[in-house]
C-alpha cells in the first residue's frame, strides 16, 4: 500500500527546520571554539555548555504551557527571531572588538531560553500538520533534516567559519535563522488546541506534570533519556578540551574537530530511516533496549583510545542508535497524549530528559579538574549502562494500551471543547 503523503505545509515545515537545525550545528562548535580563544580552563568551558541547557530546567515547563496555549507556529516565529537577534549582537560586539567569554555566556542563555519555545512548539504541532499513522515517517524525515544539518554539515561548517573569524561564524547562522522565519511564514494555518484558555498558566504547569507523573511509561522514558543526556552532555562539554589543539591528547585541529563530530551525524542520519524497519523486524520493545547498548559506545569510546578513527567509529554506531530511539519514542509520546496537553508533556518530559544536560555539563567540569578528562568519559559510561534498568517497564504491550488510552482521552476533548 502507498504511503500517505505528508503534504506541502509538513515540506515547509521541513526546510524551516533544516535551516534553523543548521544555524544551531554551526552554534555548536562555534562557540566552543571561540571559548577556547578566551580561556582554557576547563570549569569555564564546561561552564558555557551549563549556561546553553540551563533554560531547559529553569523554563521549559513554561514553554510547554505557552505551546498549547497560543499558536505554535507563531511561537516558533517570535523564538527564531530572537536567537537571530541574541546572535546578531554578539556578532557585532566581537566584530568590534568587545567580545569575552562572559559575552558568550550571555548569548548562550539568551539563546537556550529561545530553544526552549522553539522546540518544544516544533514537537508539539507536528501532529497537526500529518496522521498517527504517519508520525514515525513524518519525525524520522524531520529528524533527518535536522541531523544531517545539525550535526553532519553544522559542526565542520562552524570549524571552517571559526577559522575564517570570529564575525564569520556568528554571522551566519544569523542569515540562517532570518531564512528559516522565512520558510516558516509559508506554513499557513491555525496552529492553536482545545485548550479552553480559563486556566491559569500555573494550573496549566501542574496538569502537565501530573500527566507525566501517572503515566509511567512516560515517566520511566524520561528518567532514561535524563541520564544519557547528563552523560552525552557531561563527554561533549570536556570533548574539545581532549581533541583539539597541539597540547590536547588528540591532537586535532579545529576543521578536524568538526569532522569528527560528522561520524555521529552520519550515523544518526542512517538511524532515522532505519527506525522504522527495526521497529517492524524486532518490536518497539527490543528495537530500544539495543539503543541502550548503542548509547554506551557514543559517551565511553575516547575512555579507552585517542585513535579517531576507532572514536569515529564509536559515535557511527552511537548515532544510529539514539536515532533509532528518537524516532520510535518522540512518535509514541505524539500518540499517547491527548493534543490539549502534548506542549506541557513535552516540556515536562524534557525537564526529566533535558534538565539533566546542564547538571552533567557541571559534573564534567568538576571531574576533569580534579580526575582529568579520560575520568569524565568512564563514569558516564557507568551511567549510560544504568539505562538498561528503565527497560524493565519498557514494553509493547504498555505502549499499545497507552496508545488506546490517548485516543479515548482526545474523542473526550472534542466533546467537552469542541473545535
Amino acid at each position: 500500500m502507498a504511503s500517505e503523503p505528508l503534504g506541502a505545509r509538513y515540506w515547509t515545515l521541513w526546510t524551516s527546520s533544516a535551516l534553523s537545525n543548521l544555524a544551531d550545528g554551526v552554534m555548536k562548535v562555534a562557540l566552543p571554539l571561540v571559548a577556547i580563544r578566551y580561556t582554557d580552563s576547563p570549569a569555564l568551558i564546561a561552564g558555557l555548555t551549563f549556561a546553553f541547557t540551563l533554560p531547559w530546567l529553569v523554563f521549559a515547563l513554561l514553554a510547554g504551557a505557552l505551546a498549547d496555549r497560543y499558536d505554535r507556529r507563531r511561537l516558533m516565529l517570535a523564538a527564531n527571531i530572537a536567537r537571530a537577534a541574541f546572535l546578531g549582537f554578539l556578532t557585532i560586539a566581537a566584530v568590534a572588538g568587545a567580545g569575552s567569554i562572559w559575552m558568550l555566556y550571555a548569548a548562550a542563555i539568551c539563546i537556550g531560553v529561545a530553544e526552549t519555545v522553539y522546540d518544544t512548539s516544533s514537537q508539539s504541532i507536528l501532529p497537526q500538520l500529518v496522521s498517527k499513522q504517519s508520525l514515525s515517517r513524518a519525525n524520522g524525515r524531520l529528524y533527518a533534516a535536522e541531523l544531517t544539518t545539525n550535526q553532519f554539515v553544522g559542526p565542520p561548517l562552524g570549524g571552517f567559519l571559526v577559522a575564517a573569524g570570529i564575525g564569520v561564524a556568528f554571522g551566519a547562522p544569523v542569515l540562517l535563522w532570518v531564512a528559516a522565519i522565512g520558510m516558516l511564514l509559508l506554513v499557513r494555518g491555525r496552529f492553536t488546541t482545545d485548550h479552553p484558555r480559563t486556566t491559569t498558566i500555573r494550573a496549566d504547569i501542574g496538569e502537565g506534570l501530573r500527566f507525566l507523573r501517572g503515566n509511567t511509561l512516560l515517566r520511566t522514558l524520561a528518567i532514561m533519556v535524563g541520564g544519557f543526556n547528563f552523560a552525552s552532555s557531561a563527554v561533549f562539554t570536556v570533548f574539545v578540551l581532549y581533541a583539539v589543539g597541539p597540547g590536547s591528547a588528540m591532537k586535532l585541529t579545529d576543521p578536524g574537530y568538526g569532522l569528527l563530530l560528522t561520524a555521529s551525524a552520519l550515523g544518526s542520519v542512517a538511524g532515522t530511516f532505519l527506525a522504522e524497519p527495526a521497529e517492524r523486524l524486532f518490536g518497539r520493545s527490543r528495537a530500544l533496549l539495543l539503543t541502550v547498548f548503542g548509547s554506551l559506545l557514543t559517551v565511553a569510546t575516547p575512555a579507552f583510545t585517542t585513535n579517531p578513527y576507532i572514536i569515529g567509529a564509536g559515535f557511527l554506531l552511537g548515532g544510529i542508535t539514539v536515532s533509532i530511539w528518537n524516532v520510535i519514542t518522540v512518535s509514541l509520546r505524539q500518540r499517547v497524549t491527548p493534543q490539549r496537553l502534548l506542549g506541557r508533556l513535552n516540556s515536562a518530559y524534557r525537564l526529566l530528559a533535558w534538565g539533566t544536560m546542564p547538571l552533567g555539563a557541571a559534573a564534567a567540569g568538576v571531574i576533569a579538574q580534579f580526575f582529568g578528562i579520560p575520568a569524565v568519559f568512564l563514569s558516564m559510561g557507568a551511567i549510560a549502562l544504568a539505562m538498561l534498568i528503565g527497560m524493565i517497564w519498557v514494553t509493547d504491550a504498555r505502549m499499545s494500551a497507552a496508545e488506546t488510552a490517548a485516543e479515548e482521552a482526545d474523542e473526550r476533548d472534542h466533546a467537552t471543547y469542541g473545535r
